[in-house]
């Protein structure tokens, strides 16, 4: 059995299964590739979903988020764990795609489609969670006020500036700790918890008078 295999079967022997594919991935080589293929395959998702919410254009996020991918793979000898993988990542991909959103708005050729706003394939998962969170939806007018809903809480999160966005993104969405958001956005945890309030009090206020008038209840 090779040593990427190893990892794979025995998660139980291995405390931190991140960091033993990160060093077969160092050392190169096709099982260093099968290792980091691993890290693809677990993280892509979450990724995209993140640069999603910054690059509208589905086309566009693909190619930034492939692009992260492969910056982490080339800088992968200089990774020291300072950090944990996802953190380190996830601060590639933001960095990658600030880097593209200011080619977007220097190139009027591909600002349109890029700025435009999102697919509406996926619900937003805060608003999923306030739905949740206010009742069961059971009659059509509650249905059509759980739409309502939803899609302000989607208009509230696009109008958010970006570093606010981004930081609620990361702790509601993704789930990060405020040490790892700190870490991905290159800012003190003071300065996270002051953007996640701030985000979080400017969804409130757009949308407060809609849940007390669905539910009843304060949010």
């Amino acid at each position: 059995m090779d040593a990427v295999s190893a990892v794979s079967a025995n998660p139980v022997q291995q405390p931190d299964p991140d960091q033993a594919l990160v060093e077969i991935a160092k050392a190169g080589g096709r099982e260093g590739e099968r290792a980091f293929e691993l890290l693809f395959i677990k993280y892509r998702k979450k990724l995209e979903r993140m640069i999603s919410r910054m690059v509208r254009d589905e086309g566009a996020m693909q190619d930034v988020v492939q692009e992260s991918f492969l910056k982490a793979w080339r800088a992968m000898a200089g990774f020291r764990g300072e950090s944990q993988f996802y953190t380190w990542l996830y601060r590639i991909a933001i960095n990658t795609a600030k880097k593209h959103l200011v080619a977007v708005r220097k190139n009027p050729v591909i600002s349109e489609s890029s700025l435009s706003s999102g697919s509406d394939d996926e619900e937003n998962p805060l608003a999923e969670a306030l739905m949740n969170g206010g009742g069961e939806v059971d009659t059509p007018e509650a249905a059509y006020a759980a739409q309502e809903i939803a899609a302000a809480v989607n208009e509230a999160l696009e109008a958010l500036p970006e570093e606010l966005r981004r930081a609620l993104v990361l702790r509601e969405m993704e789930g990060l700790s405020y040490e790892d958001i700190s870490e991905a956005m290159d800012c003190p945890i003071g300065t996270v918890r002051s953007r996640i309030f701030r985000a979080r009090e400017a969804i409130s206020v757009r949308i407060k008078p809609m849940l007390e008038r669905q539910t009843g209840k304060r949010w």
